[in-house]
């Protein structure tokens, strides 16, 4: 582990490493918000734009499989320096993209640059941050979801809105430049894995992350997190607007409320996990799941208000789900693996949620008035998902001391 540092050193550090989670992650949710507008201006079909979403977490999944060679030989921070910035490149390219052809290109390659991002956060936390603490920090990175979605993509709607979809794309590239010059700043050496005594070589240490049944089951935990959300999310703002009869100008509304619930909730997921124990909270929030994301796919005829409480739970248990999920996945696996785990969890999510969007886009269709249909099947398909990642969260072994509740 890296040499402990000042809590405020710590403090800044969790918090920038947020903010390159934050870009990160708006860059992917941007995109689903804005579907009806992709849908009509290209003339595409779910499929299509499923395809359009999925681009992006595919291509991070084959990121997250090459970076897996090479993520332990560099300081952490040399390579978030260097992959960060590409990745900015590579959104300013989606904003610049005339038509449907030229956008996938651009998708494809912001998920080729950002799809080690998540896992670079996630080990640098897991090798600054001590195992009882971890809960908490992780909750710090993880707001970044929150505040995507309870600021970021209201304001990208806005800029969309008020200018048009290539704004919000432009606006994140921006705060890239910004947060880049930041981590250059803040960020320490992040070295102490390259001199670790047991160092093996690349392949080795890929072949032993890959040898290990609880790392396979680690893995398969991550992956299952991930398919139960998305063969849902990606089409909630189609669904809310043509099923359930929601205005654009209110589709704001639910990212800012989903959001909100998910940023005050996040420390409180955090500390509960340090607490009750890491699987104990993460099996009872993939339970809690299954209802809202059923709901979510019946809630037509429900008044804005029901939508809004609909949306908002699901958002606040996606996310709180996530915190003990992370947290027990990151400390399934040595330290000195640890990159190359998390590297490798890292395209396992991408690739589950890819997967996840194509498979909700093949079934979920449309009717003659052009409301969605089958959309109910694609949310109880993430529910087995969800009830499989508690059976297998309940036999992963984890490095350090586990509290568990009675």
């Amino acid at each position: 582990m890296t040499p402990p540092l000042t809590p405020q050193r710590e403090r800044w550090l969790l918090l920038t490493l947020a903010g390159i989670q934050f870009t990160h992650i708006l860059d992917f949710m941007i995109m689903m918000p804005l579907g009806p507008q992709f849908t009509a201006l290209f003339g595409i079909s779910n499929a299509q734009f499923g395809l359009l979403v999925a681009a992006y977490t595919l291509s991070a999944g084959l990121s997250g499989l090459l970076a897996a060679t090479y993520i332990d030989r560099f300081s952490r921070k040399q390579l978030l320096l260097t992959l960060y910035p590409l990745f900015g490149l590579a959104t300013l390219a989606c904003g610049l993209a005339p038509d449907y052809a030229s956008l996938m290109v651009a998708r494809v390659a912001a998920g080729l640059f950002g799809g080690v991002l998540s896992a670079l956060a996630q080990t640098i936390v897991a090798d600054v941050v001590p195992f009882e603490r971890r809960g908490r920090a992780m909750s710090v990175v993880m707001t970044a979801f929150s505040v995507s979605t309870v600021a970021g993509v209201p304001l990208g709607l806005f800029l969309a809105a008020q200018l048009n979809w290539h704004a919000p794309f432009f606006g994140i590239a921006i705060l890239v430049g910004l947060l880049t010059w930041g981590a250059w700043r803040s960020l320490p050496r992040l070295d102490a894995h390259l001199h670790h005594p047991d160092k093996t070589s690349v392949w080795r240490g890929i072949g032993q992350v890959l040898s290990e049944a609880n790392h396979l089951k680690a893995f398969g935990v991550s992956g299952l997190m991930m398919f139960a959300g998305f063969t849902v999310i990606p089409y909630i703002t189609i669904y809310l607007q043509s099923n359930a009869g929601m205005r654009s100008a209110e589709v704001p509304w639910i990212y800012l409320c989903g959001g909100l619930a998910t940023l005050l909730s996040a420390r409180y997921f955090g500390r509960l996990t340090d607490r009750l124990g890491k699987v104990f909270v993460f099996q009872r929030l993939a339970l809690a799941l299954a209802v809202p994301l059923m709901a979510t796919t019946v809630s037509a005829g429900l008044p804005l208000w029901g939508l809004l409480m609909v949306s908002t739970l699901l958002f606040t248990v996606m996310s709180g789900r996530m915190i003990p999920g992370m947290a027990m996945i990151s400390s399934a696996v040595q330290p000195r693996l640890r990159g190359t785990f998390m590297t490798l969890n890292s395209a396992v999510q991408s690739a589950s949620m890819g997967l996840a969007a194509l498979v909700g886009g093949l079934i979920i269709g449309r009717d003659s008035q052009g409301h969605l249909s089958f959309y109910w099947l694609a949310g109880l398909l993430g529910v087995v998902a969800s009830l499989l990642s508690v059976w297998l969260a309940g036999r992963l072994q984890m490095h350090g001391t586990e509290v568990r509740s009675a």
